[in-house]
């Protein structure tokens, strides 16, 4: 089985990412995960979020993968066990000394190593696997051959990253935000250094720049779904805790797209390239396939603040109910009657139409959806679904 994994960095991303075509997710608890800035899941959130994942046959796995310290681990044994008990389907780790936990407490949840490990060879995943993993999350900086060389090796199911933020060291062993900031990047505390403008000076001491980065292109692997399943990869991972629900709905949409027509044989260069035009659209980064075919050369890096995003307007809203010919949508950007609009939908296919009447909850007419998160009706012959995502129309098949 070929998995589509998603961020959720709350319950209304990962219920959005189940319905939008993820397999499985994976989020972080409020302690020993590495995005401190998400928002995270109490124990509470945990449970639920498993009981949801389950009722529609998917999987949720937590990510217990900061590099520890003494002090941290204070609380990470029942934390584990509590995990186990609430049907959590495997953890996500990089630090061998919660390996030899999660063995001797004999955790029914599987052991999955983080991508914070940097395994690049088949010797560690080959160590891993003794140590009781079931998968290894491949570092992003993984070969094709690599990935070819570790699967036949090991036998391991291979996780792979496909999509989203690289991080300008290597798998996210970085001390730059420690060192400028003091937040540890390897304890949950990343501050994107990379992404900061810095003054660039020649050997000389002569400023040649103040706009100057490190940061590099984020990930895109939509021309390679087939040669990444052709060399072994099991679970194609998704970045990006902290996106938003559009984005999450339309990487996630894109993908399932590509892989399902590549594994039943009907995938074309015409699809491929729409759904990398959709990818590129969403993200407002430009984006590139790194490491997968060889080394990244300096067409794959920003060096100036090129790479800050601007504000994706696209999305419209999202349907909250649809009777009678009506919908009723809650808006997040300004559209009017007139515009292109298309639906996407985890319960049919894409189609698109024109705005006509806008209309307020009151059915009174009004000239546009002006206002962030308002509710607001119009009138379709097309059927909708709650949950359904109105944008933009972008792009002609």
């Amino acid at each position: 089985m070929i998995e589509l994994l998603s961020p959720a960095g709350d319950f209304e991303r990962l219920r959005i990412a189940l319905l939008y075509g993820a397999d499985a997710v994976y989020f972080g608890g409020k302690n020993f995960g590495l995005r401190a800035n998400a928002k995270n899941f109490s124990l509470d959130d945990i449970k639920k979020a498993a009981e949801f994942a389950h009722s529609l046959n998917k999987k949720v796995y937590v990510t217990v993968n900061i590099v520890f310290h003494d002090e941290d681990f204070k609380g990470l044994e029942e934390y584990l066990k509590t995990l186990d008990e609430y049907g959590v389907d495997a953890i996500i780790v990089s630090d061998i000394a919660v390996m030899d936990l999660w063995k001797k407490l004999n955790l029914k949840m599987e052991l999955h190593v983080s991508t914070q490990a940097s395994t690049l060879n088949k010797e560690a995943a080959l160590f891993y696997k003794e140590l009781g993993a079931k998968r290894v999350v491949l570092a992003r900086e993984a070969s094709e051959e690599d990935i070819k060389e570790i699967k036949e090796y090991t036998g391991l199911d291979i996780e792979a990253f496909i999509h989203g933020a690289m991080c300008t060291s290597i798998s996210g062993r970085c001390i730059m935000s420690n060192y400028a900031t003091n937040r540890d990047a390897n304890r949950g505390g990343c501050a994107q250094i990379c992404r900061w403008c810095f003054k660039y000076y020649d050997e000389e001491g002569n400023l040649l720049s103040d706009n100057f980065q490190m940061s590099p292109k984020d990930l895109n692997m939509a021309y390679y779904i087939g040669d990444m399943i052709k060399a072994g990869v099991n679970s194609f991972k998704i970045e990006g805790r902290m996106r938003s629900i559009y984005y999450i709905a339309t990487v996630l949409h894109s993908y399932r797209k590509l892989i399902d027509k590549y594994l039943d044989n009907s995938i074309t260069k015409e699809d491929i390239e729409y759904y990398l035009k959709i990818l590129n659209r969403c993200a407002n980064r430009e984006s590139t396939s790194h490491f997968f075919k060889g080394l990244p050369t300096v067409e794959e890096q920003y060096y100036t603040n090129d790479g800050v995003e601007p504000s994706n307007q696209d999305f419209l809203g999202i349907v909250l109910d649809y009777q009678d010919g009506i919908v009723t949508l809650e808006q997040r950007n300004y559209f009017k009657p007139g515009d292109k609009v298309e639906v996407i939908s985890p319960f049919h296919d894409t189609y698109e139409y024109t705005i006509k009447e806008i209309y307020d909850e009151n059915m009174t007419k009004i000239e546009a959806a002006n206002h962030p998160q308002m509710i607001v009706k119009f009138k379709s012959d097309l059927v909708h679904k709650k949950d359904d995502i109105l944008r933009l129309k972008m792009i002609d098949k």
